[in-house]
């Protein structure tokens, strides 16, 4: 469910419509614009480059469709971009071209959603087939979009929705993305990684304050509501508020698979007595060599990485507004 700053797309019957607050007014008719088109996206067989395109002209937009098939030909296209950016795919899509343009003060990012999750889209209150979405382009406002920068012995991220370890991250280092979806694989790393792990005792900084040591089954900061395959973990997350929320599962509380299951499913999973969720601008986590996720992406364990006495630290801190995003009109009252 989007989040309630960000407002609701017009088009989607099965949620509230919200005001959105402007930041800054809607593009001029005609504004030049760029159009990112990922081809592997789940929903980019019903549409093409071309079909969008003449979608975005009827907004009100002079779009150039950009070709990219790589990432580094998606780095080498927008160096030297301005303006509305359009991102046709899903939110590995979205991420890419998005963590380019951090930090841009002269662009605006529209997502085009075409994946499977896209978590960061519906956060934004923007679902819907493609033409329609980019209809309500048409009396956008750009409003501004928090980045987690993470700092770790593997080397620097940052992420959009969330990063983490515990369950979560043991699960997708174990399922392995990069091998492709696939719900059988994704069965049987949950019920290995169930079987074999132990959550680790985690001491957290928040903002410079020590923590009591937890058994964290999951450890998660959030950016977005949602993370993964549409996993509702903090639903009070709002990207741009200038703050992480820091989800933790207390292990010793002793809720099982099916309780947590149940919970996501009926979006209560902060009500659990296991579940706290802190907000903090900057929060330090124990390494000790244990895998983490960044957005959809696996950073494997690398024990040879943490230092033993002293523990390596993961720092995670906000980038307050690094992002401006288009988000469509609320509908008109009446």
């Amino acid at each position: 469910m989007p989040h309630p700053r960000f407002g609701q797309n017009r088009y989607s019957s099965a949620m509230t419509a919200h005001p959105v607050p402007a930041v800054s007014p809607a593009p001029a008719p005609q504004a030049a614009a760029t159009l990112i088109f990922n081809a592997g996206a789940g929903g980019s067989g019903h549409s093409s480059p071309e079909v969008l395109a003449e979608a975005l002209h009827h907004a009100g937009y002079s779009p150039v469709y950009r070709a990219t098939d790589s990432e580094a030909e998606l780095q080498s296209v927008l160096a030297d971009v301005s303006g509305p950016v359009f991102v046709a795919g899903g939110d590995g899509t979205v991420r890419a071209a998005a963590l380019y343009l951090a930090g841009r003060n002269d662009v605006t990012l529209g997502i085009i959603p075409m994946g499977t999750a896209n978590n960061v889209a519906r956060t934004l209150g923007i679902a819907g087939d493609p033409q329609t979405v980019i209809a309500a382009y048409a009396g956008a406002q750009a409003v501004p979009f928090d980045v987690g920068r993470v700092t770790a012995p593997w080397g620097q991220d940052m992420f959009l929705e969330a990063m983490g370890c515990g369950l979560f991250a043991e699960v997708m280092a174990a399922y392995d993305p990069e091998q492709g979806k696939s719900p059988l694989r994704a069965a049987g790393a949950l019920g290995a990684v169930m079987r074999d792990f132990t959550p680790p005792p985690l001491t957290l900084t928040l903002d410079g304050v020590a923590q009591p040591p937890l058994d964290c089954l999951l450890l998660e900061v959030m950016n977005t509501p949602a993370t993964g395959p549409r996993l509702p973990l903090c639903s009070g997350a709002d990207p741009g508020d200038g703050l992480l929320n820091v989800v933790r599962v207390d292990a010793g509380e002793g809720e099982g698979l099916l309780t947590y299951a149940a919970a996501l499913a009926a979006g209560d999973f902060a009500q659990l007595p296991s579940v706290t969720s802190t907000p903090a601008r900057c929060t330090e986590i124990p390494y000790h060599g244990q895998p983490f996720h960044v957005d959809g992406e696996v950073r494997p364990a690398r024990p040879d990485l943490a230092r033993p006495g002293t523990p390596s630290v993961v720092r995670v801190e906000v980038w307050a507004a690094a992002l401006h995003v288009l988000v469509p009109a609320a509908p008109e009252e009446g």
